[in-house]
């Protein structure tokens, strides 16, 4: 099983996808990580784009759940001012998501056929009676 496990793990970095990252928040509302594309021997990369990353939090009763967005921006500027709207779609996606979840979890309850009762009841000689 180990050498199974073995052959399907591919742990090799891609050389060519390497992105130098740096991290920028108001410490009010959120984060934005800035991956700055460079080469592998660290040198900036004009070739491809540089991507920024949103990060937001939504408190449940449950905890804090992380909320991360890709924003469509090409600079730092520009992915300060679209954050807003992009959290908040994203975070709008992921309480759908939350939602739906809850619905399969409700609707995932197995009822036995027949009513679900043995012949003459539950028995036992409890004070919950079952009309």
């Amino acid at each position: 099983m180990a050498q199974q496990l073995d052959k399907s793990l591919n742990l090799t970095m891609d050389a060519a996808g390497v992105y130098r990252e740096e991290v920028y928040t108001d410490r009010k509302v959120g984060t934005i990580r800035s991956l700055t594309p460079v080469k592998s021997d660290g040198s900036p990369d004009p070739g491809r784009k540089p991507v920024y990353v949103g990060e937001a939090q939504i408190l449940t009763p449950m905890g804090a759940i992380p909320v991360t967005f890709e924003i469509d921006a090409a600079t730092l500027d520009a992915a300060v001012t679209q954050y807003p709207a992009a959290a908040k779609e994203a975070v709008e996606r992921t309480i759908k998501e939350i939602q739906e979840l809850r619905r399969q979890a409700a609707s995932s309850i197995v009822i036995p056929q027949g009513g679900g009762l043995p012949p003459g009841g539950l028995g036992g000689g409890g004070k919950i009676q079952l009309p």
